[in-house]
C-alpha cells in the first residue's frame, strides 16, 4: 500500500463518493421504492458520468451524439419517475431523489478515480477506497445504530459475505480495470445491464410490479445509453459500407 498521505486522502474522498454517500442514499431510498425502479434510476449514473467526464477531461468532451444521448437519458429518468412524483411530493418522491443523488455521487467518483487513482493497480485502488470508506462508516454506524450484534441468521451472514466478496471486493477490482481501459464515461455504461436483471429478480423474488411508465422510461434511457456508447451505430455504418 502507498505511504503518500495525499494518496490516502484520495482514498478517503473516493470512499466517500463511491461508497458512503451512494450506499447510504440508495439503501434509504430502497426502503420507499421498488428494487426494479432503483435499478432503472441507477442507470442514470452513465448520464451523469458522461457530463462529469466532459467537464473535467478534455478527451471526453460532449459531442452531438453524446448530447442527444444525455437528453434522452434525462427524458427516460423523468418518465420513469413520473410527473406525479414532482407534483405530489411525498416520501416515495424523496426516495427516488435519494437514488438519483447516489447516481450523481457515483458519477463524480468515476472522475475522481481517473484523476487521482489512475496510476494505481486495480487491487490497490479498491483496497484503499474500501479502507477509506470503512474508516468513515464504522464509527458512524456505531453512533447511529449502537454496538454491532453478531446474532444474525445464516442467510443474513450469507448475504453479507456475498456483498463483501463478490459485489464489492471483486466488483471494484473490475471497476478500476475497466476505468483504466475505457475511461470514466464508458465505465458507467455497465449500469445498462443492471436494470433488466434487477427488474426480473424484483418481480420473481419480491413480487414487485412496476408501473408501465417505468418500463417506458427505461427503454428511453437505454436508447440514450446506446447512442452515448456509439458502437452499435458504428457497426451498422460499417456493415452498410460493406454491403
Amino acid at each position: 500500500m502507498p505511504t503518500d498521505l495525499r494518496v490516502w486522502g484520495a482514498f478517503l474522498v473516493m470512499g466517500l463518493l463511491n461508497n458512503v454517500i451512494p450506499f447510504s442514499l440508495m439503501a434509504w431510498g430502497q426502503l420507499h421504492i421498488e428494487t426494479g425502479l432503483t435499478s432503472i434510476l441507477n442507470a442514470a449514473t452513465a448520464i451523469f458520468g458522461v457530463i462529469a467526464a466532459a467537464v473535467f477531461f478534455a478527451d471526453e468532451r460532449l459531442t452531438t451524439r453524446k448530447t442527444i444521448g444525455v437528453t434522452l437519458g434525462f427524458l427516460g429518468v423523468s418518465t420513469a419517475i413520473g410527473l406525479a412524483a414532482f407534483k405530489d411530493f411525498d416520501i416515495r418522491s424523496l426516495g427516488q431523489l435519494a437514488v438519483i443523488g447516489g447516481t450523481i455521487s457515483y458519477a463524480l467518483a468515476g472522475v475522481w478515480a481517473r484523476k487521482m487513482l489512475g496510476h494505481l493497480t486495480p487491487q490497490m485502488a479498491a483496497a484503499g477506497m474500501l479502507t477509506g470508506a470503512s474508516v468513515m462508516t464504522i464509527p458512524a454506524a456505531w453512533l447511529v445504530e449502537g454496538p454491532i450484534t453478531l446474532a444474525l441468521a445464516p442467510q443474513t451472514w450469507a448475504a453479507i459475505a456475498y456483498y463483501a466478496v463478490v459485489a464489492t471486493a471483486i466488483a471494484y477490482m473490475l471497476y478500476y480495470r475497466v476505468l483504466a481501459m475505457a475511461g470514466s464515461g464508458n465505465l458507467m455504461l455497465c449500469t445498462l445491464l443492471v436494470a433488466p436483471v434487477a427488474i426480473i429478480l424484483g418481480a420473481v423474488v419480491l413480487g414487485e410490479d412496476l408501473p408501465l411508465r417505468a418500463y417506458i422510461g427505461f427503454a428511453i434511457l437505454a436508447l440514450g445509453l446506446v447512442i452515448l456508447d456509439g458502437r452499435v451505430f458504428k457497426a451498422l455504418q460499417h456493415r452498410a459500407r460493406r454491403a
